[in-house]
């Protein structure tokens, strides 16, 4: 019997969408207003699910209090007031698209989290967009 268990969590941040390879106007006719060269922000909400089958001795998937604890040292710690062009390591080359900060953010977790377990990542930018990443 597999389930799953999620839990969300929230983080803001700034960035820039551009590529130092393209000109100016080009990265402006692709990015628009995200190439604002001041950057801009967004409040992501961020749902990470974690799916397995139930330990019969504890009842869980996994303890949610240390998935939210996982969560909280290798994201929010991480991202939470930042400027992801500028101050996570993992974008000096990596546009932080919303589906490239799906991808950081499932990377990081999946070290945390037993192999055995599949997990999923929901990251919203606002609060009609969202990207979804299960490592495949």
């Amino acid at each position: 019997m597999r389930v799953t268990v999620s839990r969300k969590a929230h983080f803001n941040a700034a960035h820039r969408l551009y590529r130092k390879d393209w000109t100016f106007e080009k990265n402006q006719a692709v990015f628009g207003k995200c190439n604002n060269p001041n950057y801009h922000g967004h409040n992501y909400e961020l749902i990470v699910s974690v799916t397995g089958e139930i330990d019969p001795e504890t009842g869980y998937v996994m303890d949610l209090g240390e998935l939210a604890a996982i969560i909280q040292r290798e994201v929010e710690e991480r991202l939470d007031h930042k400027n992801l062009n500028l101050d996570v390591p993992e974008f000096e080359n990596l546009n932080p698209t919303a589906e490239h900060i799906a991808v950081v953010i499932w990377d990081k977790l999946r070290k945390e989290i037993a192999t055995n377990k599949d997990l999923e990542v929901v990251l919203y930018e606002t609060p009609r967009n969202f990207v979804t990443y299960n490592g495949k």
